[in-house]
């Protein structure tokens, strides 16, 4: 039995919860109707409101990790995803690893996105803060509600057990651990931009000020939402044995569609905020970037489509998230349209200007998100109305998504040396003439050293090294061909640039892997050194081994080149027996050129073992190129435009750069 303090904090934690959603309603409703009214009393309670309603989550979150970490048998989530004998931090990650425990996470990223807005958003004219914490309190109405009602996580049991049955192996990694709360960060921090969307069609007020408010907490959404990707495709690439970054899963794609509709939306809030243009497109862009957020938390959890991240399979949670998404996509796209009056747009710009450029890059980033849903949903529409089991794969994927970001690698730098309003071609093509030679000849030494004639190698390496130089490029032109003003741009500028570079790192990555990759399976037998690409590769004997609460079958290999060892590498078979899951644990050898990863599999009859290898060049610049552009927005929100922004009222003061 569980001790009786730990009994008591965990019914505190669930009072909590009723308590924030009771705040939640009141915050939703009081400073809506005072904002209609112009209350100044009924406005204002919306700030002390989020910060209670965050307060009480955080409040009952703490307590539900508190169960885990002491092991309270007596709470059934506990039971379900936890052991006594599991290493701390999957203890402390069980909290979110599951179904119940993840939306209650969930729900503490709304409301603490409300509570910073509350903080920091002082200089926001009130109505607007207002109605902007009002609706973010709707979102979280209705997810307390979701909880409380099919995903409780403090129901207790009646006759604990001794031992709990684990958490999933595949969850028990420092990756998977920290991925979750990054990706939610993101996932969920778009819900801030949508309220400010929402709120601003009620107000009847879309403007630069508009712009200048909702880029801080849209950027923000995004850097976390790069780094909770980029840590899960890290994760699926060393953990699941299989050699592979991304597989085009449909919880991996729920998570990008929302990056593509973010990413398409800091690009458009700059012409809102430069130009008062594209303001419609830019508030629907809100709107369904926030939408596929909900799709994804569909997705993972209504059991429709099967996936190894799925949290959850129950069709009734699902159907309760489907209508939590018609009503707020639903009504926020009423309320769009019977607002188009208020968005006319201002600025006049011409075929060839910066705003034509950025109207190109949201264009290819909302049909690339097109495409990916398609895709996604299409074997799902299939079996409902055409009675067909269908499966969509990386082939249909890569054919379908490649050319809309080759596309865009191509557009970007052209249009960030571009002036706004209106441009000559030629003249904007001009400063980027030695960076295509450059893209071009680097290319063309990778075609003639290559052991095959594939163009994606190639080709990925000219678009990297296109945005690089191009970005370069554009940083030298706005300090003017003067070395000493660069340290002096704005952080904003750099921000940008770190980003695009990182893009353009992150391609070059991807079309290296893909194009130079070698892979090898055989049966290794001991001390016989067998070569794969230009290494040689020794499996020296294979042991068996017990960890915390797992048992594991560990190969030692020799990897050596021309003769010089190069190092000792350990892959790991492990069985946890709680679970009676195997996980694989490939070794890999990292450098900047190329990883070696090495798999073990099975004993053979004959002797010897399974033994699977991959050289795989460049892969570290994918992760390399993610970091930077998480590195670029977060400059970019250091600088002070940027933080004032997040609660200043319109001024003629010249906007940050792009």
């Amino acid at each position: 039995m569980a001790p009786y303090n730990d009994c008591m904090i965990t019914e505190l934690g669930h009072f909590a919860l009723i308590l924030a959603f009771g705040v939640a309603v009141l915050q939703m409703i009081i400073p809506m109707i005072g904002a209609h009214r112009r209350l100044p009393g009924w406005m204002a309670m919306a700030e002390p409101a989020a910060a209670a309603q965050c307060a009480l989550i955080a409040l009952s979150f703490g307590a539900l990790m508190w169960a885990f970490i002491n092991s309270d048998f007596s709470l059934r989530l506990v039971v379900e995803n936890s052991h006594s004998a599991k290493p701390m931090l999957y203890k402390i990650s069980g909290t979110w690893g599951n179904h119940e425990g993840s939306m209650l996470l969930w729900v503490l990223i709304v409301s603490l996105f409300g509570a910073m807005v509350a903080l920091f958003g002082g200089n926001l004219p009130p109505s607007l803060r207002a109605r902007v914490l009002s609706v973010q309190a709707a979102i979280a109405v209705a997810f307390l509600a979701f909880i409380l009602l099919t995903s409780n996580p403090f129901l207790r049991l009646a006759t604990p057990p001794f031992d709990g049955q684990d958490l999933n192996p595949l969850l028990q990694d420092p990756g998977l651990a920290f991925h979750p709360p990054f990706l939610y960060l993101g996932y969920v921090g778009l819900s801030m931009s949508f309220s400010f969307a929402v709120a601003a069609l009620i107000e009847g007020r879309v403007d630069a000020a508009w712009g200048r408010w909702v880029r801080p907490w849209t950027l923000a959404a995004w850097v976390f939402l790069t780094i909770g990707i980029a840590l899960g495709s890290w994760w699926a690439y060393y953990e699941l044995g299989w050699g592979g970054f991304w597989f085009w899963d449909p919880v991996e794609n729920a998570s990008f569609m929302p990056w593509l509709l973010a990413t398409a939306l800091l690009h458009s809030a700059i012409v809102v905020e430069k130009r008062e243009s594209l303001k419609s497109w830019t508030i629907l862009l809100a709107i369904l970037a926030f939408g596929f957020s909900l799709i994804g938390t569909f997705i993972v959890r209504s059991g429709l489509l099967t996936s190894v991240h799925a949290f959850a399979t129950d069709p009734e949670r699902g159907v309760f998230i489907l209508a939590i998404m018609a009503v707020f996509m639903g009504g926020a796209l009423l309320l769009f349209a019977l607002r188009a009056g208020v968005m006319e747009a201002r600025g006049v710009f011409g075929l060839v200007s910066r705003e034509s450029a950025l109207v190109v890059n949201n264009l290819l980033l909302a049909v690339a998100c097109f495409v990916v849903f398609v895709g996604t949903m299409w074997p799902l529409v299939a079996e409902m109305f055409f009675d067909r089991k269908l499966s969509v794969g990386p082939p249909f994927f890569n054919a379908a998504f490649t050319p809309f970001m080759v596309a865009l690698g191509l557009v970007m730098p052209i249009g960030s040396v571009m002036p706004w309003k209106r441009a000559g071609f030629m003249r904007a093509l001009r400063p980027l003439r030695y960076v295509f030679v450059l893209a071009i000849a680097l290319a063309g030494f990778a075609f003639v050293v290559q052991s095959g004639r594939s163009l994606l190698g190639p080709m990925g390496l000219f678009l990297g090294a296109w945005l690089v130089a191009g970005t370069a490029v554009e940083l030298w032109q706005r300090s003017r061909s003067d070395w000493r003003r660069l340290g002096r741009l704005p952080r904003a500028d750099w921000g940008k640039a770190t980003a695009h570079a990182g893009l353009g790192v992150t391609i070059a990555g991807i079309a290296g892997l893909t194009a130079w990759a070698v892979d090898d399976i055989r049966v290794a037998k001991v001390d016989a050194p067998f070569t794969v690409g230009a290494y040689t590769l020794t499996l020296n004997g294979v042991e068996e081994t017990r960890g915390p609460n797992y048992l594991a079958t560990i190969a030692d290999v020799t990897l050596s080149k021309d003769g010089d060892k190069i190092a000792q590498m350990f892959p790991e078979k492990r069985i946890y027996p709680v679970a009676q899951m195997p996980t694989t644990e490939a070794a890999i050898h990292y450098n900047f050129a190329r990883d070696v990863y090495v798999v073990i599999g099975d004993e053979q009859l004959g002797g010897g073992w399974a033994v699977r290898t991959y050289i795989k060049p460049m892969t570290i610049w994918i992760w390399i190129g993610c970091g930077m552009m998480a590195l670029g927005g977060i400059l970019s929100l250091t600088d002070r435009r940027f933080r004032v922004a997040a609660g200043a009222r319109k001024t003629p003061i010249a906007q940050p750069a792009e």
